[in-house]
């Protein structure tokens, strides 16, 4: 590898997030959220940290599929169901778990003859108003469901919209109640938020996904106040410093002109390595383990930070854009995004490389 940058993956950060997530709701069962190739991190990467889950929760039919060619044999629950009837046969081949939030859903599976019936997680919409059924048709979907050939079994679930807020839950969770009111049905709240309030939430299962991944769910609480790790740290080093002049400006546009004369170091990490263009001047950033802030527009294969708090650094020195001493929730603050896009937003062009315990052990 000839261009230092690289995102680093910490396995045993990730089960130690799992673990926190099993203190928080004890009795229910676990299901890591996966979608987007497990927020970024890969999802064949991170699978042998999560052993200790009950399953997992997704979007891609075929990662699922996937799993279950590399013999992953739990629980798999596809969070938007299926798109159309000719999915239905693989996804019963596979024993993958299903969200129904339409009606269109209901009528394919009531239509569809199936090699094995489906186990069915019924959406209930209680105020996020985008996937799930009115409370007031609950009893009717569940209904048709219960006599369809091709449903083995029935949970409810719902999702927060406001979970990450004092009062965020108390009215979403008293619509849900009163639609299920009765119906003898296994149920799945909780998001990360409703994880770490579990104790306001409950429910049979739950679907922990950025907070395995060492990112806060609420805009106030941090990763570290929770006890929880960061999974991805992505690195790099200076490839160059400059010495510039009151009133000299750098990078494109001029965006950033200096007050002063000091020193500017340059950093192998752009937008095309998925870092935000957007951020702004001041946005952290560690060299040599010391913060200091970006100093300059971000471009597709550079950015550029103010060297005067760090004196000693140098061509080489390294850098980390957020991860390990620098967590990801405040460089999305910085930049008016959230942790997950950043997480997300990685690009292809960027090495993975995988640790266990601090030392390296697979390079991807």
């Amino acid at each position: 590898m000839s261009r230092p940058i690289l995102a680093q993956v910490n396995l045993a950060a990730l089960k130690a997030n799992v673990h926190v997530a099993r203190e928080r709701c004890p009795g229910a069962q676990l299901l890591a959220v996966v979608k987007a190739n497990a927020y970024g991190h890969g999802l064949a990467r991170i699978l042998p940290a999560l052993a200790e889950t009950d399953g997992l929760a997704l979007i891609e039919l075929d990662a699922a599929v996937a799993m279950r060619e590399q013999h992953y044999v739990r629980r798999l629950l596809l969070l938007e169901g299926f798109f159309a009837a000719d999915e239905l046969p693989e996804i019963a081949n596979r024993r993958l778990a299903i969200v129904v939030h339409h009606m269109e859903q209901v009528r394919m599976l009531e239509t569809t003859t199936l090699p094995r019936p489906l186990e069915v997680f019924v959406k209930v919409n209680t105020g996020m108003n985008r996937l799930g059924f009115r409370p007031d048709e609950l009893r009717g979907v569940v209904e048709r469901l219960s006599g369809a050939t091709t449903v083995a079994a029935l949970r409810l679930m719902t999702h927060f919209a406001r979970a990450d807020e004092d009062e965020g839950l108390h009215e979403q969770l008293q619509r849900f109640e009163d639609a299920c009111k009765g119906l003898p049905y296994p149920r799945s709240l909780a998001n990360s938020a409703g994880v770490i309030r579990f104790k306001e939430v409950g429910g049979d299962y739950v679907r922990p996904g950025i907070m395995l991944y060492g990112s806060s769910p609420f805009p106030y609480d941090t990763a570290e106040m929770l006890g929880l790790q960061p999974v991805m740290t992505l690195r790099s080093e200076l490839i160059a410093v400059q010495e510039i002049k009151a009133n000299e400006s750098v990078g494109y546009g001029g965006g950033y002109t200096a007050a002063r004369a000091h020193r500017i170091g340059v950093i192998a990490c752009g937008y095309a390595d998925g870092y935000p263009r957007h951020a702004p001047n001041g946005t952290p950033v560690l060299v040599c383990g010391k913060k200091v802030r970006t100093a300059g527009r971000v471009s597709m294969d550079l950015m550029t930070v103010d060297l005067t708090d760090v004196p000693e650094a140098t061509v080489g020195s390294p850098v980390v854009l957020w991860g390990a001493g620098l967590p990801v929730d405040d460089v999305a603050a910085a930049a008016s995004t959230v942790g997950y896009e950043l997480l997300c937003a990685v690009a292809p062009r960027v090495p993975f490389v995988v640790t266990q315990f601090g030392r390296l052990d697979i390079e991807l």
